[in-house]
């Protein structure tokens, strides 16, 4: 981002701070966002932070504002601050804030309400950073940590209740002035079954979120209380005003889309996502009345997670340079009704909330087509994950695997959906197989594209793809989500769905089972066995007949697409004895 003299004026029609010294306040707050995430990436154990980076950070000002977040998962970036608000208004206020405290909460229920954690396994830490003995920022850390004490191993299986899915508690300092609550860390740790996993990175990411306090602290030697105050206000102010140009720029009225949700595990749906957009102006509104009510199963979204992942899109449908703080979401209002799947009440089970979280970025973006068509893209793959544990009772020894399965995203006006990707607010990297191979009793057979998944369009969704490995432990079970199973990802301006999902134990063998379940409770495998999952393909954007010659010659060259593909979906034969090069 570039701030020039005549882009940044003051609010208050005087020049507070030069919009050089304004730029580099701006990066450097990024650069300590990015540096919390990076230490504690280097420094866990688990595998779903070092190497899928299940792990977000913030620094907010010392009124507890957003100035800064880290590039990484934005279901928990847009939440922080939340939780943040939650702990000042219901449990620390600000005046209680020491030099060296570390606060520390996983409860998504604290202040009686869903806004705070989103699940049990993501820990998150705030750090107040004090110079010359004022409050004048705060930091944050979110981590995934693999197991708090959950019914199954994990933070998959199928609970029907929050007090299923592990130790809550409530925001409580975990460090006092420097000084760490030993008996509180080791409560913690004694209710893992994973003990050495989450003391480790439990301590690394006290560590990571208070070493912002020098990286702060540098930038007020340097440019002093005043300027580093004033450039905060800038920030924000800003980032509100430059927002609200975007969505001035967006067409007027109100709009509306319903996207259904197959099962929560127990087969009693679908269930109905429904969400009213109302734009006027330089302001939105998203009211989500109309939802179904929470459910028995775990898929049920706390308001902080509502939130988060309707603030995603606004950011995906905004100027990217505009930067990510408490201004840009001052012009957007949002209303979820209590005890429905978007804001869940206690005692509703949470633990797979991004199957709901998911299909909220689908939802928006699909009320968003009719205002500004132009920035929104077709549906994507949704949530997938894979998870196998074991447990051996003699020797007490315990194995957790666990990832991100990828799929297609949906396409956009200018270009297609990308491929083999962990998407929207998941944002997870793929781990590579010979990491996974070498600390998972997993072998891994086939990981490759699915011709013909991604919709057909003038621009083509992006392709799932097919994994497929084999169990090497014994008294396994295993774990699944596999959204857009049986309602595809839906297509936009006329583009097509893509293929749906799907997993099957042993294929084209005898002992060959599909998975009913959608969301499912654990799943005995024995050693030897192979799951096979096969990802959603994204929606396609525009009219397939509209389709570039040369993109689809390109996608059948590519395995994109299959000779047979083109005819059925885009109307295009292709002679096969004829070599495509």
């Amino acid at each position: 981002m570039n701030m020039t003299d005549s882009t940044i004026p003051s609010t208050t029609g005087k020049k507070l701070v030069d919009p050089i010294t304004l730029e580099i306040v701006r990066s450097g707050l990024v650069l300590v966002a990015e540096q919390i995430n990076a230490r504690i990436i280097r420094s866990a154990m688990n595998m779903v932070v070092k190497e899928m980076e299940d792990c977000s950070a913030a620094v907010f000002d010392g009124r507890g504002r957003l100035l800064s977040e880290s590039a990484s998962i934005p279901i928990h970036l847009n939440a922080i601050g939340l939780c943040l608000q939650t702990i000042i208004e219901h449990y620390i206020p600000l005046s209680e804030w020491n030099d060296g405290d570390v606060i520390l909460t996983n409860d998504p229920y604290a202040g009686g309400g869903s806004l705070s954690s989103h699940h049990t396994n993501d820990v998150i830490a705030y750090a107040p950073i004090f110079w010359q003995g004022e409050l004048v920022a705060i930091s944050a850390l979110t981590v995934h940590h693999v197991d708090m004490g959950s019914m199954w191993m994990g933070c998959r299986g199928w609970g029907v209740e929050i007090e299923q899915e592990g130790i809550r508690f409530p925001p409580v300092k975990v460090v006092r002035q420097g000084v760490p609550d030993e008996q509180l860390i080791s409560i913690l740790i004694n209710n893992s079954r994973l003990k050495e996993s989450l003391e480790n990175d439990l301590r690394a990411q006290l560590s990571s979120i208070t070493l912002a306090k020098a990286d702060v602290g540098r930038m007020f030697d340097r440019y002093g209380l005043d300027t580093m105050q004033s450039c905060f206000e800038e920030l924000i102010d800003y980032s509100e005003r430059r927002t609200r140009e975007e969505i001035g720029r967006f067409k007027d009225g109100v709009f509306t889309h319903e996207e259904f949700i197959l099962e929560d595990g127990s087969m009693d749906g679908p269930y109905r996502l429904a969400v009213k957009v109302t734009v006027s102006g330089e302001e939105m509104e998203f009211d989500f009345t109309g939802t179904d009510p929470q459910v028995r199963g775990p898929i049920n979204s706390p308001l902080s997670a509502t939130y988060a992942a309707t603030f995603y899109v606004m950011r995906c449908i905004t100027d990217s340079s505009i930067p990510n703080t408490e201004g840009s979401k001052r012009p957007i209002r949002i209303i979820a009704p209590p005890g429905t799947l978007v804001n869940a009440q206690w005692p509703a089970a949470v633990n797979q909330r991004m199957v709901v979280d998911h299909s909220i970025v689908d939802l928006v973006m699909g009320a968003l087509q009719h205002s500004a068509p132009e920035r929104v893209m077709g549906d994507s793959c949704g949530c997938h994950y894979n998870e196998i544990i074991a447990t051996d009772l003699v020797k007490g020894s315990r194995v957790h695997f666990g990832e991100v399965v990828p799929g297609g995203l949906g396409a956009t006006a200018k270009k297609d959906g990308a491929s083999a990707l962990s998407c929207h607010v998941t944002n997870c990297p793929i781990p590579p197989v010979e990491a996974n191979e070498i600390e998972n009793p997993v072998l891994y057979l086939r990981r490759e594209f699915v011709a013909d998944s991604g919709g057909a369009g003038k621009h083509r969704g992006g392709t799932g793809i097919m994994l497929s490995y084999q169990v090497r432990t014994d008294n396994a079970l295993l774990h699944h989500t596999s959204q857009k199973s049986k309602i595809p990802a839906q297509g936009v301006s006329s583009g097509r769905p893509g293929r749906s999902g799907k997993w099957i134990i042993n294929p084209g063998t005898p002992d060959e089972r599909a998975l009913v379940f959608a969301i499912g409770d654990v799943e005995p495998v024995k050693n030897g066995d192979i799951v096979t999952h096969y990802t959603p393909g994204g929606g396609g954007y525009g009219d397939p007949a509209e389709r570039d010659l040369q993109s689809l010659i390109l996608d059948i060259r590519e395995g994109f697409v299959t000779i047979e593909g083109a005819a059925q979906d885009y109307g295009v034969e292709v002679d096969p004895s004829v070599q495509i090069s």
